[in-house]
């Protein structure tokens, strides 16, 4: 393997885990099948968790998430034809044909090629290449679709690159996806701060494993408008309390960015919100009339393409999430994460903030948690965007058997669509390592 701290990993061949060789030997001869050609290497992405602090990476705080043995592996050859050309090993994504100079993303219909496309669009910005090949790419995944556990986001600048890639398909995010998939280590969490981006090995507990369960309620976050709904909200709720403390409100645009600002403890920003916000949703109108802006003006400064027309704004009951949340990862960077029982009550406590105050759960999410809870997990809570997707639980190793058995009877098999795919919907997962490149003969494979 070669290994540099500003790239991703490069193995061959010969060092591919056992169980990767088959997969590994399947995409290339779909690649050879479809383009004529080898790959002249494979790109793996692997999917992520986050285990505690969600929703609070694009305010500026810290998160902790870990990269899991699911993946996308893309098999990738250059040519001389201007072009890329996508297909992907699951027939039901089409195939797709763009010029690599000239192409548009569009964030309205996200496909699923758009993804890649805004990682070649980030990557060409950044570079300032002149005159790109051409690109032929075989896509295979493992990861569940529009599950929370962001293969689409898949080393430090590299991650920085990627996380403002996201923003053209209209995804506001704040990096935590990227940087958790170049950066992950195996057997290891990762705590995630921003600005500047930085990385820090969390070991998790011994005797513990993690479950991921999908409700296989999916929700694409750059299809709908609830995450740059709670986007906005944040930055709103920052702007109001930026101006009632004397500060600039139009140079503040997140949480994090204030709260440095104000120098004051996570307690103290919590009684803050309690001092200046109140409870019940403000409307537009309110929101103008605080600021001291008109309609237009509000929507300039503060709002997204996609949340023009909303009308009322939570924002008590988002920064109450969002200061707890990043109290709660706080704790454990001061603490002792190998005590199961500490991280799983954490989880606990992050689902019930996530569902009632950021209201990013539903009701299968919310089910879910407690059939785990119910099941034997000392912690379980939504991970990802949420409206959908997976739980993530820690579960004594003991009582792993007995716990997927419980979940799979309460949860899947009282419907069959669920139970369809059950395999690839509930597993037991550890931390596993980063993005990484294969180079090799393919040819010899």
């Amino acid at each position: 393997m070669d290994q540099d701290q500003d790239k991703p990993a490069v193995y061959s061949l010969a060092e591919v885990t056992a169980s990767q060789v088959d997969r590994y030997r399947n995409i290339t001869s779909r690649h050879k099948e479809r383009y004529g050609k080898f790959p002249d290497f494979l790109a793996r992405a692997p999917g992520r968790v986050n285990i505690i602090g969600e929703h609070i990476d694009y305010s500026g705080y810290s998160v902790l998430p870990m990269a899991i043995q699911q993946d996308i592996v893309m098999a990738v050859s250059t040519n001389n034809s201007g072009e890329i050309n996508l297909t992907n090993t699951s027939s039901k994504y089409s195939d797709f044909t763009t010029s690599i100079k000239d192409f548009k993303i569009n964030s309205t219909k996200p496909s699923w090629y758009n993804y890649f496309l805004c990682g070649v669009k980030g990557i060409l910005e950044f570079s300032k290449l002149s005159d790109p090949v051409g690109l032929d790419v075989t896509v295979d995944g493992t990861v569940p679709p529009s599950a929370g556990l962001s293969s689409s986001s898949a080393m430090m600048e590299l991650a920085d690159i990627c996380m403002r890639c996201e923003w053209y398909i209209g995804t506001q995010g704040g990096g935590m996806d990227q940087a958790i998939c170049f950066l992950a280590k195996e057997g290891y969490a990762k705590l995630v701060d921003f600005r500047p981006l930085r990385a820090t090995d969390v070991k998790l507990p011994t005797g513990f494993v993690f479950v991921i369960a999908n409700t296989c309620v999916e929700m694409n976050k750059a299809a709908t408008a609830h995450f740059n709904v709670r986007v906005v909200e944040c930055r709103l709720a920052t702007q109001i309390i930026a101006k009632a403390k004397g500060l600039n409100w139009r140079e503040i645009r997140s949480f994090g960015e204030l709260h440095k600002k104000l120098g004051l403890s996570l307690q103290e920003m919590l009684a803050v919100v309690e001092e200046i916000l109140h409870q019940h949703p403000y409307e537009k109108k309110e929101v103008c009339q605080i600021l001291g802006v008109t309609d237009e003006e509000l929507n300039k400064e503060s709002l997204s393409a996609n949340t023009l027309d909303v009308e009322q704004f939570k924002l008590y009951n988002r920064s109450k999430h969002v200061f707890s949340e990043a109290e709660r990862v706080e704790s454990l960077r001061h603490g002792n994460i190998t005590e199961g029982s500490t991280l799983g009550r954490i989880l606990f406590d992050g689902h019930h903030s996530g569902s009632v105050l950021y209201e990013c759960s539903c009701k299968e999410l919310d089910e879910l948690v407690e059939i785990c809870r119910n099941a034997g997990a000392i912690g379980s809570r939504l991970t990802g965007a949420g409206w959908g997707g997976c739980t993530i639980s820690i579960v004594p190793e003991t009582l792993a058997d007995s716990f997927l058995a419980e979940v799979r009877s309460k949860y899947f098999e009282v419907d069959p669509k669920r139970l369809e795919r059950v395999d690839q919907n509930l597993f037991v997962t550890q931390p596993g390592n980063g993005a990484h490149l294969v180079e090799d003969n393919f040819a010899e494979f």
